[in-house]
């Protein structure tokens, strides 16, 4: 069942070229989408802004999955999301991210990566966490190890709709 959750993550990620914001803001494309996601997803998924720490909100169903992305695309006027690396837990998939953004006021392109966690039950999404960051997402896993023994895999974090990542080629200490 493990090999089939991953492969349902992997239809749910727009390929890499595909600009999220603009598939997510349009209702037709979504609807397009939505349809053919009926099939992997539970009608009650959940799906949590975990990056939001202790006040995490959890949005239900598919379009409460599109709620939480329409609210972290908000200061987004492109974005590009990608899979680094599909991990299986069994009934657990964890996606350590690199997504690609612009804001509207630059062209200055910023990279952002993050992790997510997606739980599967009887062959369906049920639910999805998004981490700040990579490190968190692999606690949440029960991986913390592989953060110490991947030190690249750490890491700038998934902002909450604040200041996101650093634009490319740029590198902030600390």
């Amino acid at each position: 069942m493990s090999q089939e959750n991953i492969e349902i993550v992997r239809a749910l990620i727009p390929p890499p070229d595909v600009d999220v914001a603009r598939l997510l803001r349009d209702d037709d494309l979504f609807e397009q989408v939505k349809a053919g996601a009926e099939p992997l997803v539970a009608s009650d998924v959940e799906s949590v802004a975990a990056w939001q720490g202790g006040d995490a909100r959890t949005y239900a169903g598919i379009d409460g999955f599109r709620k939480l992305w329409l609210d972290w695309l908000e200061p987004w006027t492109v974005y590009h999301a990608s899979a680094d690396e599909i991990i299986d837990q069994g009934d657990r998939v964890l996606v350590l991210a690199r997504d690609r953004a612009r804001r509207a006021e630059t062209d200055a392109e910023f990279e952002l990566q993050s992790g997510s966690l997606w739980e599967f039950e009887d062959g369906r999404l049920v639910r999805v966490e998004f981490f700040r960051n990579r490190v968190q997402a692999l606690e949440a896993a029960g991986l913390r190890e592989y953060a110490q023994d991947h030190p690249r895999r750490r890491g700038k974090g998934h902002p909450s709709g604040g200041l996101g990542g650093q634009p490319r080629g740029e590198h902030k200490p600390g």
